[in-house]
């Protein structure tokens, strides 16, 4: 047993679908839902929670059942790259708890959602049975719609389920990694293409940053666009590096960085990091945070 994170990725931003999957998540004891967002220029739902490993494995259960019920991909759209209705399932070590364990968790789920619902699961990062499934980059290549076409090919069959995708949910992607950061960079225009260069500079199998994969986007609610970012480990690409080549490269098409958000939490340490950066507080760390002073000193912070 360990503390373990889940955040899956649903493809939808039905608020209905989004309700249901998150009641699923809550009905199970031993859950505690974190956090959740969803937008419809994504077009896709979210979702933190955290348990000990074998009731995350049952939660995450009952939650894809409910988006495999509830999503018809034929119908879906949006800006950001998937394959399925329950896109991708990716399970994280939290407090002490080791990478093998949730690599266990992340193919125990693959097995029973490819058996229960018939859908054909990959999985990637730690949990990858070969070196270029590691990439989700190349389990969603051709996306949705030429997924069919994609499996077909020799080497491309999925680790768990049939050899065809499912005809309303696709195909999952499960793994095993670190925390990441998702962070999106909003900028002050409404050009795409603008976003999509800058997008191309930071992704790493692009020729940008180590551990940065980016997409550019248009977001309707605004009238500008927004560069979205997962990066994959923080510690060896900190975000601070991230925003700065952003800026840098924003200010060669002379288009203003106006916000910036977090999908989803953050780790202590990647703040940490921008305090020391921008604020040059050279010895801060998470002593020097009073809410984590006096967790430690009651005994209530995770070792």
């Amino acid at each position: 047993m360990g503390l373990v994170c889940c955040t899956p990725n649903f493809s939808t931003s039905d608020p209905e679908v989004v309700e249901a999957i998150l009641e699923a998540l809550r009905s199970v004891e031993g859950v505690f839902v974190l956090d959740h967002t969803y937008d419809e220029h994504y077009n896709r739902l979210v979702v933190v929670f955290a348990g000990e490993g074998e009731v995350v494995l049952e939660a995450m259960l009952k939650a894809a059942k409910v988006a495999v019920e509830r999503i018809d991909m034929r119908y879906h759209r949006g800006q950001h790259p998937r394959i399925g209705a329950v896109d991708v399932v990716p399970f994280v070590p939290l407090a002490g708890t080791d990478m093998e364990y949730c690599v266990e968790l992340a193919r125990e789920f693959g097995r029973r959602f490819a058996e229960e619902c018939g859908v054909p699961v990959y999985f990637y990062a730690e949990a990858a049975t070969r070196p270029e499934r590691r990439s989700l980059d190349w389990i969603r290549e051709g996306e949705f719609e030429k997924l069919e076409e994609m499996m077909a090919k020799p080497g491309r069959e999925p680790d768990f389920g049939p050899r065809k995708p499912h005809s309303t949910a696709g195909a999952t992607a499960v793994g095993a990694r670190k925390p990441i950061i998702n962070f999106n960079v909003n900028l002050g225009t409404s050009d795409l293409r603008v976003a999509r260069k800058i997008a191309k500079a930071l992704h790493s199998e692009k020729g940008g940053l180590s551990d940065v994969k980016a997409i550019g986007v248009y977001v309707p609610r605004t009238g500008n666009v927004q560069v979205g970012m997962v990066i994959s480990s923080p510690d060896r690409t900190p975000l601070y590096r991230v925003m700065e080549l952003v800026r840098l490269e924003a200010k060669r098409f002379g288009v203003p960085v106006v916000g910036a958000e977090f999908c989803g939490p953050v780790p202590l340490k990647a703040l940490i990091d921008l305090v020391r950066y921008y604020l040059q507080v050279e010895d801060f760390d998470e002593d020097d945070i009073i809410e984590v002073a006096l967790a430690k000193a009651m005994g209530r912070w995770p070792s």
